[in-house]
């Protein structure tokens, strides 16, 4: 969309959405955007639309679109729903951990130094540290002396 060509469009539906919720709104694009698609969607009022420009050509197909948002449904092309789910699959490295792993995670995202770990979960001070370890290696943090990896372990669980 003029004037830059980018995604003025896709801003300026997710603008009328947010001052008008539930506006009956279909988007026409050349590719999928997963972000604005999910941004979109959000708000699960319905009555959006969202297709990639070749649907246009077919013209029923198109009016039947514009029928049903206007009725207040969602129509989304195919190709916009395979990415959004994709985009749901897609693995973090935290699905690496163990559940022990994430637990000790947590603890560290709470504040908690190794030893009250150790304490809580009833463990020995090295098996919490060899469990540290293992999260360092999982979510690829090796040793550092410019970064702190306990913190960049935090913030990658608050991340997910």
């Amino acid at each position: 969309m003029p004037p830059s060509h980018t995604d003025e469009g896709l801003r300026a539906a997710i603008g009328v959405r947010a001052h008008l919720p539930g506006t009956p709104v279909v988007v026409l694009s050349q590719y999928v955007e997963v972000h604005y698609a999910a941004e979109l969607l959000a708000d699960g009022s319905g009555a959006i639309g969202y297709l990639l420009k070749d649907r246009v050509a077919r013209v029923e197909e198109f009016l039947d679109t514009l029928d049903r948002v206007a009725r207040g449904a969602t129509v989304l092309d195919p190709q916009v729903v395979s990415q959004l789910l994709a985009g749901q699959r897609r693995s973090t490295p935290l699905e690496a951990l163990t559940a022990r792993e994430r637990q000790l995670l947590s603890l560290m995202a709470e504040g908690h130094s190794n030893t009250a770990i150790a304490r809580q979960l009833a463990l020995s001070n090295s098996a919490v540290e060899k469990h540290v370890g293992n999260v360092f290696a999982k979510l690829g943090l090796p040793p550092d002396n410019t970064q702190h990896r306990r913190v960049l372990a935090v913030l990658a669980y608050l991340r997910s």
